[in-house]
């Protein structure tokens, strides 16, 4: 019942952004995806460059930093504990808390990045004609995701986040080159997102190849039976 109302209440409030589809009334993974594959299109149809980062952020839920207190009774002895990290495991209200929090990344991103949460998947894109405008502007993005993660108790790993530049332009051209730290984000031509597979020319082909292996390993144990 607290657990409705404040859901009602925030949402009213607009204290959860529209750009997070976790757990949120109405909305699902599908959003995120239509979201990515339209910006996409979009970036082709105007013979752009779009250059988009899918961060892994480590832990997010147990690295949340709520201040809470639990006592343990033994006998007839009872001791206070603080725990600073971590959203209740099993809470109705732990998702909720965790929208609550997570949400504010959003905020960092500058006005020409455009970016969607879901819960902690998050992903950014910037579009334009020149790539070097586009790997600034996100570079940029990453030195203010990186800071805010810093003053609230996330880390973002450099080496399970990816790149992918999506373009379908036939001359050769530079790929971004974007630093979390000293670290390169690596730049790959096709990335897993919410269980679909995009590569850097948007043909959905190693989505197809996946999905005919796991039908193929399917079918193998069907046989077998």
């Amino acid at each position: 019942m607290v657990n409705t109302r404040l859901v009602y209440v925030l949402e009213k409030e607009k204290c959860i952004s529209p750009l997070q589809s976790g757990f949120y009334k109405g909305r699902s993974t599908l959003h995120n995806l239509v979201f990515l594959e339209s910006q996409i299109r979009d970036a082709f149809v105007r013979r752009n460059h779009l250059v988009s980062l899918f961060f892994d952020i480590e832990k997010a839920y147990d690295r949340t930093w709520p201040v809470r207190y639990f006592n343990v009774r033994i006998g007839h002895s009872s001791h206070k504990f603080i725990q600073d990290q971590g959203v209740p495991q099993g809470s109705v209200l732990s998702v909720t808390l965790f929208n609550i929090h997570i949400s504010n990344i959003l905020h960092q991103l500058p006005p020409s990045v455009r970016g969607m949460l879901y819960v902690d998947d998050l992903q950014v894109s910037c579009q334009g004609s020149d790539i070097r405008l586009i790997e600034r502007q996100l570079q940029t993005t990453v030195n203010r995701l990186v800071q805010w993660c810093d003053q609230n108790g996330h880390t973002i790993s450099p080496s399970k986040s990816s790149c992918v530049h999506f373009c379908r332009k036939r001359n050769l051209h530079p790929d971004p080159s974007i630093h979390m730290g000293r670290i390169q984000i690596p730049v790959v031509s096709a990335v897993r997102f919410l269980g679909v597979i995009f590569d850097c020319k948007l043909t959905f082909l190693p989505h197809v190849l996946y999905l005919r292996k796991r039908c193929e390993r399917s079918l193998n144990i069907l046989k077998v039976l």
